[in-house]
């Protein structure tokens, strides 16, 4: 997790008219229509540094699918842990989103939520990380995941990641300026999850 900042705070961003609010929109919006077309059963979802669970939470209060999901949200920050409310199904979980071994016994996942994280990365730990959604994708399942304009653009490198290791891209949309959100539903052969696997550092 970066020094210096103040994850609580930074969720102050979504209730203002800022970008992180519109992404916000943006993703929630994904993560219904990924909701809404999950074949019958079990739908499970983990979320990668879930922050308060705004990506997640509003969406499943007032989805009719809500009770065939079986979440998990991994957040380090105990402030956005305690600020979660309780909801069916639901597993917050405090810990270090980028080892693998916090995902033991969720995956392999329909949905898997990486909001916020690819900004906050360096770039070769992007590159790792997608390498490795497919331990923690089931079959059909998709990835939802964010990037900010930062310079040089990673956005294009990011999504031919994506296409190297089994992922199509179902969207991508960029507010210029503000945010990038894409999809890519897992096409490729399976994984088994490697517990030992730490996937990312935050930068200071």
């Amino acid at each position: 997790m970066a020094e210096g900042v103040d994850w609580e705070r930074w969720h102050d961003g979504y209730d203002e008219d800022s970008p992180l609010a519109r992404r916000l929109v943006v993703v929630q919006e994904r993560i219904r229509e990924l909701l809404d077309r999950a074949p019958a059963g079990p739908i499970r979802v983990v979320s990668i540094c879930a922050g308060q669970g705004r990506d997640l939470l509003p969406v499943l209060a007032a989805h009719p699918r809500r009770e065939d999901v079986c979440a998990r949200l991994v957040e380090l920050d105990p402030r956005n842990v305690a600020s979660m409310p309780p909801t069916p199904n639901v597993e917050v979980v405090r810990g270090d989103a980028a080892l693998l071994s916090v995902y033991e016994g969720a995956v392999p996942a329909e949905i898997v939520i990486a909001c916020g994280v690819f900004g906050n990365i360096a770039d070769e730990d992007v590159r790792r990380t997608v390498e490795h959604l497919p331990m923690l994708c089931a079959p059909g399942g998709s990835v939802i995941w964010t990037r900010g304009p930062r310079e040089p653009d990673l956005r294009p490198a990011i999504r031919g990641w994506f296409a190297d290791h089994g992922f199509e891209e179902e969207f991508f949309l960029v507010e210029p300026d503000a945010f990038g959100v894409g999809v890519h539903r897992f096409t490729g052969e399976p994984q088994p999850l490697d517990p030992a696997v730490k996937l990312f550092t935050f930068l200071p």
